[in-house]
């Protein structure tokens, strides 16, 4: 850090520490310079961020100024801002989240929007048993209780410190009596044939291994890669789920899985080999790349 900033200095009103704090980003090139700077301000002086226009001529203390430069450094370090913030807003819902979960991504909401139309389609009224394996922050899960509360709702993760996450973010939402969190590795706590699930859900972990080296710093060097890593040919977790929900869910219950924008030929030869479904569809992201696949459980005879 640059010592140009110095605690205590009067000229370090709040707009001068963001048009320094813009500079000094770009020159790190992180994305979005000026708004992280506005974001990280804010959160060092525990405000909004209209407040920093609104008292832009405002001398920082030194009590202040040396948060914001601890929290500059974290982010010149390649930490993500939600991190940081410890938390992440999805589905119009603030979450909290720490290195233990994924950060929530905005391509995740095409999922909840996939999954509420499926919810809504149903053919009575009674209420529908929902199950979500690898929950992480819980976000998926509590996004669709916070638009359906009268379903009932189970998730699992292999992390207990995840699901500890997922239990907070369940409370502080009210939705915790109807949200049920478990620790285990996918299905293994479910007695096959008896826990009968209206719709099972899953953002599993979906990119090669040898893929990984080639993500953002920011995701590599601070996010879970156990809830990203699909082994070798990214669909180790994809084709466990897709061969074992069926145990798990009703005739003609969904399945809605979050894939590899790739991995549509793939996913279709596990879908067809394992020889329970029907209705198979894929639906794209608001980038345009194929991003979820639905397939229904044949309602046999």
């Amino acid at each position: 850090m640059h010592n140009q900033i110095s605690p205590g200095h009067p000229e370090w009103t709040i707009l001068k520490v963001l048009q320094w704090a813009t500079t000094y980003f770009k020159r790190y090139e992180i994305d979005s310079p000026r708004a992280t700077a506005e974001i990280l301000l804010a959160h060092a002086l525990a405000a909004k961020r209209i407040d920093l226009y609104l008292h832009y001529d405002q001398p920082l203390n030194v009590n202040e100024l040396t948060r914001f430069k601890a929290i500059i450094k974290r982010r010149i370090k390649r930490e993500p801002v939600a991190y940081i913030l410890g938390c992440k807003e999805f589905w119009s819902l603030d979450l909290a989240v720490t290195r233990n979960v994924l950060i929530p991504r905005p391509e995740t909401e095409c999922l909840v929007e996939r999954a509420l139309s499926y919810l809504a389609a149903g053919s009575d009224s009674r209420p529908q048993r929902i199950l979500e394996l690898g929950t992480g922050s819980g976000a998926i899960l509590i996004a669709l209780a916070s638009e359906n509360s009268q379903h009932a709702y189970w998730g699992t993760d292999i992390s207990a410190a995840a699901v500890q996450i997922a239990q907070r973010n369940a409370v502080g939402h009210g939705l915790a009596a109807n949200i049920h969190f478990l620790v285990a590795d996918w299905f293994a706590p479910l007695a096959a044939g008896t826990n009968l699930f209206d719709l099972i859900i899953s953002n599993p972990p979906y990119i090669r291994r040898g893929d990984l080296k080639r993500l953002q710093p920011e995701i590599q060097a601070f996010e879970p890669l156990v809830a990203l890593d699909g082994s070798e040919d990214g669909l180790r977790c994809l084709r466990h789920i897709i061969q074992s929900a069926h145990l798990y869910l009703r005739p003609g219950g969904m399945l809605l899985l979050e894939m590899g924008h790739d991995q549509k030929v793939s996913l279709k030869q596990i879908i067809q080999r394992c020889g329970q479904y029907e209705d198979v569809d894929f639906f794209t992201d608001y980038s345009g790349y194929n991003r979820i696949v639905a397939m229904r459980k044949q309602a046999k005879d």
